[in-house]
């Protein structure tokens, strides 16, 4: 399949890596363990972790055929901007465990491919990323250390990085303990400078009504899991509800993103763009979502195994893998174009596989040289 139309059949890109399962284990096999752990955890039980990818893997597909899929379109256009396909790199924390070059190095992949990225408050400054990037579709992240000056200097060095798009984590107010990490006594370099928490627990809506009352930057809210909270958001004039659980890696004993996904769009109505995250590692899965409703796909912790397994050139890889998977699934659904996915195509169905952070790539073999 070609990346520039979508045509079936054309040669692929040669590389090394030649599946997802690849850059998994290439990734393993640099990372120290405790990085590992780290990257692979979740809170407490990390049931939550386990029902994102439950919640994907209870979902089967109800191909259509007979219908000319000779040539397919991922594209889609949001911000002002087209994609290459629906999907951006999410805000994930410290990327500089997995790179020297952090969020700079992942903002300059997606430059490259033509997808968004979202930077986290905790990783690499703004002004670098703006720096690596300048025409990328760049949105950035922000959790709440500081009084409303603070928050009006955040949004305000995001206005000048010329960022799309400023999003609000409300699920956050504490940080869950993540007994990976703590078996490991692994402190995650960054976190630990972090003061003000207090002021991430005191959000509340009027943090969200003084952005949308002084701003005109579009606004995201990210942690939304709740038909309830969605409905205040489009009350707020919220821009993008982000589907989001943290990856797992805040409340445990929640609900699978995908599992609630139906219900915060079917609240908002098409009032407000949706975009969601949590447990998507392949190709299928971001179908499945774009199937559902949302209008965009994060990718957390694929990035974070692309950018140990070669940086730059292996997160270029690794969406090159999950376009390829994309394109054979429109292709065998029946479906040309992503405007045309509705929920037509899904249907509820029995699990196969024990969920997991890993579940999603059952030939991987994690060993290590000794």
């Amino acid at each position: 399949m070609s990346a520039e139309n979508g045509t079936l059949g054309a040669a692929p890109i040669p590389s090394e890596l030649q599946s997802l399962h690849e850059i998994i284990q290439k990734a393993h096999q640099i990372l120290p363990k405790e990085k590992w752990d780290s990257l692979t955890g979740g809170a407490e039980t990390e049931t939550t972790l386990k029902r994102n990818r439950l919640a994907i893997d209870s979902i089967a597909f109800e191909p259509r055929v007979l219908r000319d899929v000779s040539t397919i379109d991922l594209s889609a256009e949001y911000f002002g901007r087209k994609l290459r396909m629906p999907v951006f790199l999410a805000p994930t924390g410290p990327l500089n465990l997995f790179d020297s070059g952090g969020g700079a190095t992942v903002v300059s992949a997606a430059q490259a491919f033509d997808i968004g990225h979202m930077l986290s408050s905790g990783c690499t400054p703004l002004e670098t990323v703006a720096e690596a990037a300048p025409s990328a579709l760049r949105m950035a992240q922000l959790y709440v250390r500081g009084d409303d000056g603070f928050v009006h200097d955040y949004i305000g060095r995001t206005l000048a990085c010329g960022c799309a798009a400023i999003c609000l984590t409300v699920d956050s107010a504490v940080l869950a303990r993540r007994d990976r990490d703590i078996a490991n006594r692994h402190r995650i370099a960054g976190l630990g400078k972090w003061s003000g928490q207090a002021y991430q627990a005191g959000l509340d809506w009027r943090t969200v009504k003084l952005i949308k009352d002084t701003y005109e930057i579009p606004l995201v809210l990210q942690g939304i899991v709740s038909p309830e909270d969605a409905r205040l958001a489009v009350d707020h004039g919220v821009d993008w509800i982000y589907v989001s659980n943290h990856g797992g890696r805040q409340l445990d004993h929640g609900r699978g993103t995908v599992d609630v996904l139906p219900e915060i769009i079917d609240a908002v109505a098409r009032q407000t763009k949706v975009m969601v995250d949590g447990g998507f590692c392949r190709g299928s899965d971001i179908i499945k979502a774009l199937a559902i409703g949302a209008d965009l796909v994060g990718l957390g912790r694929m990035q974070c195994y692309a950018l140990a397994a070669g940086g730059k050139a292996a997160i270029t890889r690794m969406l090159e893998l999950m376009e390829d998977e994309m394109l054979r699934s429109m292709a065998l659904l029946g479906v040309s174009t992503i405007g045309k996915l509705d929920r037509s195509y899904l249907r509820p169905a029995v699990s196969v596989t024990i969920p997991s952070a890993l579940s999603a790539f059952p030939l991987i073999e994690l060993s290590r040289d000794s």
